[in-house]
């Protein structure tokens, strides 16, 4: 194959990884990279074709897992995060039929429903946060 259809598939390839900045062709791109310096060389097709596989399997299989690891994002909890498991005090009592309802949760308050479906809490209740729904936070009586 002429040197010009490697160089052609690794500027594919480029473009593809920039479009895409999720790792998806780049290991081809280096395989079209190697296989086009093997076709410079004057080696044939399958020189060139085994060469292009071997090194975008090679690639992908050991820089895959490291870049994952250097391009995953960091997770950091946020105060919606903080506030899960915790308990607070009910200031204004909890009616999920009413739609009503206010916790103090380390000082900040959060509107509130009961995990049970018609559940009311009265106010001066402790409760414990389950989970975090919109902007709603869902309790349970201590």
């Amino acid at each position: 194959m002429q040197p010009i259809f490697w160089l052609a598939a690794l500027i594919l390839f480029g473009v593809g990884e920039a479009v895409t900045v999720g790792l998806t062709s780049i290991w081809f791109a280096l395989g079209s990279l190697g296989a086009l310096i093997v076709s410079s060389l004057g080696f044939g097709f399958w020189p060139q074709f085994i060469t292009f596989v071997v090194l975008s399997a090679i690639s992908m299989a050991l820089l895959r897992p490291i870049a994952q690891k250097l391009l995953k994002p960091n997770y950091s909890a946020t105060n919606a995060d903080r506030v899960l498991g915790t308990t607070g005090l009910v200031t204004e009592e909890i009616n999920n039929i009413a739609g009503k309802g206010l916790v103090n949760l380390s000082g900040q308050v959060w509107s509130a429903r009961s995990s049970q479906a018609d559940g009311v809490i009265p106010a001066g209740q402790e409760v414990r946060v389950l989970k975090i729904q919109g902007v709603k936070v869902i309790v349970e009586p201590v």
